[in-house]
């Protein structure tokens, strides 16, 4: 078969921004799209606006103006609907499938908590949750071993690297890049001995960002981003590994996203 392309983005709702899904889809032709942050309660997720963009499979986790993963293909698959239900919270945040291509594969997509803006469990519940998804997610990760003919995508919400953000000194103490957290995420990749697909093309010392803040007043001129989107595989799929793109043109359209689309091609 030819290439398969995997696309992650954070859409940052998915029906406010279906104009800008038929863009990507048009300009970076993917197979498989990830979505993170849809958004959207599942009985109102556009399947039919989606299918109209050549996705005639698709699985949707969703709620009502928050959260929100959802999987969208041209090849078929099979959902993981017994995959966990991180931290007993049902909040949508993971959505696994099988897709059917040659030797079969496993693809999971994942929202992590961002964790809000105090980087301490004690002082902010929600960056609490952030540690404990992610200790949750890696004793699973640990659990199942080694990863094998798998991907896993998505908004981790951590720049683990120093090169993974515009200052490293500068947001040590910045939620999303903070040790403790690096080192949650890095703990999760040895687990499942994930190797980061869009690093293997970028290796440091080059800055990689996937998001740059909206209350920049000029996003483009000050550059200031942060690598929060991720594609990992497991290391029997590292030698197919045949090209990515980080589609920055897409932060600067209008009503954008702060996150960009992330697309990876594997020659299976």
């Amino acid at each position: 078969m030819p290439n398969l392309r995997l696309l992650t983005w954070n859409i940052n709702s998915v029906r406010l921004r279906l104009p800008l899904l038929a863009e990507v889809v048009r300009e970076l032709a993917p197979d498989v799209v990830c979505l993170q942050e849809t958004k959207c309660p599942d009985e109102f997720f556009p399947h039919e606006a989606i299918a109209a963009l050549g996705f005639p499979y698709r699985t949707a986790r969703g709620m009502k103006g928050y959260n929100g993963t959802a999987i969208l293909s041209k090849l078929p698959f099979a959902e993981r609907a017994a995959d966990p239900n991180w931290c007993e919270r049902g909040d949508c945040r993971h959505v696994g499938v099988d897709l059917d291509v040659p030797g079969g594969l496993e693809l999971h997509d994942f929202y992590v908590p961002a964790g809000g803006d105090i980087p301490d469990r004690d002082l902010n519940p929600k960056f609490a949750h952030k540690l404990d998804f992610l200790a949750e997610v890696t004793a699973w990760t640990a659990a199942r071993g080694p990863a094998k003919r798998a991907v896993l995508v998505g908004d981790l919400n951590i720049a683990p690297l120093e090169d993974d953000v515009w200052s490293h000194r500068q947001l040590l103490k910045i939620v999303s890049h903070t040790p403790v957290e690096v080192a949650a995420l890095n703990a999760w990749a040895a687990a499942g001995e994930w190797h980061d697909a869009i690093r293997h093309f970028v290796p440091p010392p080059e800055k990689l960002y996937t998001w740059w803040s909206y209350r920049a007043k000029d996003w483009l001129a000050a550059d200031r981003g942060r690598r929060l989107d991720h594609i990992w595989c497991s290391q029997d799929l590292a030698g197919k590994l045949a090209r990515h793109h980080i589609h920055k043109a897409a932060r600067g359209w209008t009503q954008a996203s702060d996150h960009v689309p992330v697309l990876l091609e594997l020659a299976l």
